[in-house]
């Protein structure tokens, strides 16, 4: 109160730039944004300056302002209010809404293009309509074009093939947030990698470049310092504070995929990560990701105990025992770098023969439990992630071994 200047009051022909949207299935999309200058009323006649230099008429039905987590109801809003307009047809972000009579724009400020898409497809697991409600290509299609009216950065594209859809945003967390909304809705869906957007500037192969910053203890910074430049990123500065660190980089958005994992991993979960994209800039060259294979399922049914504790030393698994399988089902990651498909299913023949040191206790490493996000930068280029109301599982594309092994050749 004392240093923070008191509000200016701008007069004048009412402005306000459009900055953000909400939608309501009732009255269609609704403008949001800041009062400049000038007051709106209800009812009033305005005119809609749009990108291109055009001008629409049109009409406030409403004017809503923001109180807590709901919206409260007014007659009119003056400059410095933050509110949303009910009624204003065709507008977007950036399009300023002005006087009737004397209309005039503000510089619209520009939208970010999304830098990265992934594969949404329908679930056709052996699993599929368990839990969800909404299933068809139907469904999906329609809240996916729904998405559409509020959520800015995203661009939707029907694929070649039936039930599939390339959906581009700003990166795996903007995508991820869409998919959980969409899950606990009650759609069941497939997801694969996410894939990074090039762009050909002046001939040259670009991809996003992103900022990004990393806090850690001092002990670990060598470690995430190697980790980050193996990715390509590079460092553009280091600042000890007190007994921990502040690194910075330029890093591709290819190399980030995956990298909060590691970095956690690595600092014993004491990083603190954030990233924001910079900028387009000349492809910097092969990135490794994971180079570990899978384990797959070989047979649809109950994982037991007993097949898990024999298979242990072979990697790493992400299953519960008495959790149900399918064929083709990601259960685990191979200590190897090629693919490896096991039994998990098969239970402990039991005779009434007794025979020495045969019944050992089972003694079971806790499974790796991955969040949605983790999930998706943790998949290969032939792996979806399956996500239903009350389930995530990893998987092969290709769910018979067969198949698999034919399509590798090709």
């Amino acid at each position: 109160v004392e240093n923070i200047p008191a509000p200016t009051q701008l007069e004048g022909t009412p402005q306000m730039l459009v900055t953000s949207l909400d939608y309501s299935s009732y009255t269609g999309r609704i403008a949001v944004g800041r009062v400049h200058r000038g007051t709106l009323r209800e009812g009033m006649n305005v005119s809609l300056a749009k990108r291109d230099g055009s001008f629409v008429k049109s009409k406030i039905k409403e004017l809503h302002t923001f109180e807590g987590m709901g919206r409260a109801k007014v007659s009119e809003v003056s400059s410095g209010d933050i509110c949303a307009l009910v009624g204003i047809e065709g507008f977007e972000i950036g399009d300023t809404v002005c006087d009737f009579e004397n209309p005039e724009a503000l510089p619209p400020i520009a939208i970010d293009e999304p830098t990265m898409s992934m594969l949404f497809a329908i679930n056709d697991s052996p699993f599929f309509g368990r839990d969800g409600k909404f299933v068809t290509s139907r469904h999906i299609h329609d809240r996916l074009m729904k998405e559409l009216d509020k959520n800015l950065a995203l661009r939707v594209r029907k694929s070649e093939e039936d039930g599939k859809w390339v959906v581009s945003g700003r990166g795996v967390l903007h995508l991820s947030v869409l998919i959980e909304t969409m899950r606990r809705e009650g759609y069941e869906l497939q997801v694969g990698q996410p894939q990074v957007i090039f762009k050909e500037i002046d001939g040259v192969k670009c991809e996003p470049i992103e900022e990004l910053t990393v806090n850690v203890p001092e002990e670990y910074a060598s470690k995430i310092i190697d980790m980050v430049t193996r990715r390509k990123g590079e460092m553009v500065k280091m600042e000890s504070a007190g007994e921990r660190v502040n690194l910075e980089f330029n890093m591709p958005s290819r190399g980030i995929i995956g990298l909060r994992t590691n970095v956690l991993t690595a600092s014993a979960g004491e990083a603190i990560m954030a990233h924001r994209f910079k900028e387009y800039q000349p492809h910097k060259g092969e990135i490794e990701r994971r180079t570990n294979g899978s384990m797959i399922a070989m047979e649809t049914g109950t994982a037991f105990a007993y097949a898990i504790d024999k298979l242990q030393d072979r990697g790493k698994f992400f299953i519960f025992p008495q959790e149900e399988v399918y064929a083709g089902q990601v259960v685990g990651e191979h200590s190897h770098d090629n693919d490896l498909v096991i039994n998990v299913t098969k239970s402990k023949k039991l005779t009434n023969m007794r025979a020495s040191g045969s019944d050992d206790k089972v003694r079971l490493i806790p499974p790796v439990q991955f969040s949605l996000e983790e999930a998706l930068e943790y998949i290969k280029e032939d792996e979806y992630v399956e996500v239903t109301p009350k389930a995530m599982r990893m998987r092969k594309v290709i769910l018979d071994e067969i198949e698999r092994k034919r399509a590798n050749k090709n």
